[in-house]
């Protein structure tokens, strides 16, 4: 990747995120593998998070596949204030991705020190102005990124993207099980494209059925939505008009609403933290 596109520099800085006294719950959304609706579900879970009144941000942290921006409907660059990164919203969600310092078409071929760095400024170079919410779409899969994160926020809060065919569903179990291996908490399942309802209201299940709710048992987490397939879900992901943000009463989006308020009901155990407290 060419120089001029790397990212700003600036002094090293830590983590907020990762700070105990933190408000911002940091959502990771994983998958197996590619092709499931990942980053779909991290927009329009993000927008409905934003539409019932939280500070919402995503990190696109996908930096081979970046697609947030343009899902996102975002057409202006990062602006610099002093040394921070402020980073550009759209339908109520501040968004921070690769896609800004590198043109659309351009493959990154970074190795897994350059990725790392590359992530860390996101995170801490970034006027994120403590969100509520902060998401992060991982890359499929199991590799550096998703490493070299678990490293930075290790108080995240892991959900799993799945379709409903049994061979998508044990593919991406194997992204849960990484994020035990690094100490991430799995907090729950989310299937898409779980069906298609015709014009005759019958639902069709093009995908299979139940490998959503299996993967969820397995993980014993619970399965918070079932996101069914819609012409205009792909649409709005191409036309940067998320649907959530345009048809929040249609079918689709109801699931997403849904899921967001499971999300704000359900926070994770809290965690007992003092800095006096030492053990030998």
């Amino acid at each position: 990747m060419a120089q001029s596109h790397n990212i700003p520099e600036a002094p090293r800085r830590a983590v907020a995120f990762a700070d105990p006294s933190t408000t911002t719950r940091v959502l990771l959304v994983a998958s197996g593998k590619g092709g499931v609706g990942k980053s779909s579900v991290t927009v329009n879970l993000g927008v409905a998070l934003a539409a019932a009144g939280h500070r919402t941000a995503v990190v696109d942290a996908d930096v081979w596949g970046f697609s947030i921006p343009r899902m996102l409907g975002i057409r202006q660059e990062p602006q610099m204030a002093g040394e921070m990164i402020v980073p550009p919203q759209s339908h109520g969600v501040a968004c921070i991705s690769m896609g800004f310092f590198a043109e659309e078409d351009q493959a990154v071929i970074w190795r897994g020190p350059m990725l790392h760095k590359a992530l860390e400024q996101f995170l801490t170079d970034v006027a994120w102005n403590d969100p509520d919410f902060l998401l992060v779409d991982l890359p499929p899969g199991t590799g550096d990124i998703s490493i070299s994160l678990a490293q930075f926020l290790p108080r995240s809060e892991v959900y799993v993207v799945t379709t409903p065919q049994p061979a998508a569903q044990r593919v991406a179990q194997r992204a849960a099980f990484m994020a035990s291996k690094v100490n991430l908490t799995v907090r729950g399942v989310i299937e898409n494209m779980s069906w298609f309802t015709g014009d005759d209201g019958k639902r069709y299940e093009l995908f299979g059925a139940g490998g959503g709710q299996e993967l969820a048992e397995r993980l014993d987490v619970p399965l918070i939505g079932q996101v069914p397939l819609l012409p205009a879900l792909r649409q709005g992901a191409d036309d940067g008009q998320p649907i959530v943000a345009c048809e929040p009463a249609s079918e689709v989006g109801q699931v997403f609403s849904a899921m967001a308020a499971h999300l704000v009901d359900n926070p994770p155990p809290r965690r007992i933290y003092s800095p006096e407290l030492k053990i030998n």
